[in-house]
């Protein structure tokens, strides 16, 4: 929306009416485009980045996600069964500690400040997203279960396709890949973002959520990644605490939309999902697929204004028993690199363990080292250079300092 107003119009009255509106016209913006940590304007907020981060030394899971809230000055990683709390000068802040679950790649909502994760139970055939109000996080070792901080809402959908009877046989033979059972090779969810609808870039604040899927390499229904989309407004309804004891099932009946991605074959799907709002382009890091006659690249992208489109679901048989399933598909971006047998297009660079856009071309990306009871993680500020061999550089600090004149 734009207006103009000529210089003899303009009296005390006029400028604070013009204030009353630029104010109402901040107010009534998309969340995410408001985003500190989707797109940091301010240069006081990027120059507290830090070019690198180690997230500790934990007895736990390896790094599943990170997410970055700049305005506030805080970096969250999980750890699995692990939630770690860092300000932007390295200093531990607080954990979040006590379920079995499997807590994977997390999302800060720029609309309440929450930060959402996906969480498994895959014996209880029960999948969430963990809702945590981080900022009453400020102790280590809080206990999840007996807190106010950590809540979770049940996805009804990732479990209907996560335990259903493929094969016919009667049963459902659970968490395994050696079954045709799982719709789509389902392994459960990973991967979760917030940005608007599929083929926009504007609109309501979304949550996306992104299935595992089993990398099996004997079946061709599992060539496609899922995506669920999420109005998640009326949410705070459904939220319950953790209890494992006795696993709810409270969460939303109906999502926003069901949308597929051909990328090829993975190893357990989209690991970590991640909008960039200043480029309108959702990122998705993998592990790498084993399928030969795919290029199983390990970073995939699909541009947001892309529209979805109703098509065949390539090697998933459709329920008639004739031709393809049909599904609301996305392409790929054009961009990276092109496998000329496939058409597929992405880049062979690592960013399954943790991937957050920051805006002005400024990413952080996550490596995880370490064994069993000494996992960790290590973030290092990149910037997007577009090469399709190298899509990413380190940032020093005369780089971050030109990123702050950048208009």
């Amino acid at each position: 929306m734009k207006f103009s107003v000529s210089p003899r119009a303009i009296a005390p009255v006029t400028i604070a009416a013009l204030a009353l509106a630029t104010a109402m016209l901040v107010a009534i913006a998309p969340g995410w485009a408001q985003a500190a940590n989707a797109s940091p304007t301010d240069r006081r907020a990027v120059e507290r980045l830090p070019l690198n981060q180690n997230g500790g030394t934990w007895d736990s899971g390896h790094v599943q996600g990170v997410a970055v809230d700049v305005e506030g000055g805080f970096i969250y990683y999980s750890f699995t069964n692990l939630l770690a709390k860092y300000d932007l000068e390295g200093r531990l802040v607080g954990t979040l500690v006590g379920w079995t679950g499997h807590l994977g790649d997390l999302a800060l909502n720029p609309v309440d400040g929450r930060l959402y994760g996906s969480l498994e139970y895959k014996a209880d055939e029960a999948f969430y997203i963990a809702v945590i109000d981080v900022a009453g996080l400020n102790e280590v070792g809080v206990e999840a279960s007996r807190s106010d901080l950590f809540r979770t809402v049940h996805l009804a959908e990732v479990g209907r396709d996560y335990a259903a009877d493929m094969d016919g046989d009667g049963r459902f033979d659970g968490d395994t890949a050696d079954t045709r059972d799982h719709r789509y090779g389902a392994s459960g969810i990973d991967g979760v973002a917030f940005g608007p609808r599929f083929g926009r870039r504007d609109g309501p604040v979304l949550l996306t959520v992104a299935y595992g899927v089993y990398g099996d390499v004997t079946r061709a229904d599992n060539d496609h990644q899922v995506l669920l989309q999420y109005d998640i407004a009326a949410w705070d309804r459904y939220a319950r605490p953790l209890s494992e004891a006795a696993p709810h099932r409270e969460g939303p009946a109906a999502l926003d939309g069901k949308y597929f991605v051909r990328t090829g074959n993975t190893t357990y799907g989209v690991q970590n999902l991640a909008y960039d709002a200043e480029a309108g382009r959702w990122f998705m890091g993998v592990y790498q697929g084993r399928k030969p006659e795919f290029p199983n690249y390990l970073l995939f992208a699909v541009d947001a204004e892309a529209r979805p489109a109703r098509g065949d679901l390539i090697g998933v048989p459709a329920a008639s028993g004739q031709g393809w399933e049909q599904g609301m598909l996305l392409p790929l971006a054009p961009d990276g690199l092109e496998d000329p047998a496939t058409g597929l297009r992405g880049w062979r660079w690592k960013a399954d363990v943790g991937f957050q856009p920051l805006g002005r071309g400024l990413f952080y990306v996550a490596a995880n080292s370490g064994g069993k009871g000494a996992q960790t993680a290590d973030i290092a500020l990149m910037r997007w250079t577009g090469d399709p061999q190298a899509p990413f550089a380190p940032v020093d600090a005369e780089e971050r300092l030109r990123r702050l004149s950048a208009p």
